[in-house]
């Protein structure tokens, strides 16, 4: 927490960014440093997620790229994941996100499938909650993520386990 509460600002912008593509988020998240713990920085981090602004929504949506399927997932996996990604997009303008939390390896295509599957059925407005949901967890999980690289000793907070 020392690094990420005296790193400059650009430093942690940068990162933030990588943690979830919309500046306003990253702005907010950073601009409340010092943050006395891991929790504290989660907690101000989840609710800047929450604050999202439709505008922030969709250019964190836009940074975002398809979860990658694990080494080995047969063709015929990767033909029905392609076609339904382009549904999706094609009904919601915007790649579909996914919190994979502890979902073992050989599932996550079948995850990713019954994600989109199910989420097809929502409205346009119905969707952006849920995508926003999913992105706010992401971010949690790669800020814990990058934490833990830069040295800290952040705790486990909830989603402890890989996320995209």
């Amino acid at each position: 927490m020392a690094h990420f509460n005296t790193a400059p600002a650009d430093t942690v912008r940068r990162l933030l960014l990588a943690c979830l593509g919309s500046l306003g988020w990253a702005e907010s998240v950073a601009a409340h440093r010092p943050y006395p713990d891991t929790g504290a920085l989660l907690a101000a981090a989840d609710e800047a997620a929450y604050d999202l602004t439709p505008a922030d929504l969709a250019q964190a949506l836009a940074a975002e790229s398809l979860p990658a399927l694990p080494a080995g997932t047969y063709s015929a996996a990767h033909t029905a994941l392609s076609a339904a990604h382009a549904a999706y997009e094609a009904k919601f303008g915007h790649v579909f996100v996914i919190y994979l939390g502890d979902t073992p390896v050989g599932e996550i295509p079948d995850r990713v499938l019954e994600g989109i599957g199910s989420r097809l059925a929502n409205d346009p407005e119905e969707e952006r909650i849920v995508a926003a949901e999913h992105l706010r967890r992401l971010a949690r999980k790669r800020l814990l993520d990058a934490l833990r690289g830069a040295g800290n000793r952040a705790g486990d907070h909830g989603d402890p386990a890989p996320g995209t």
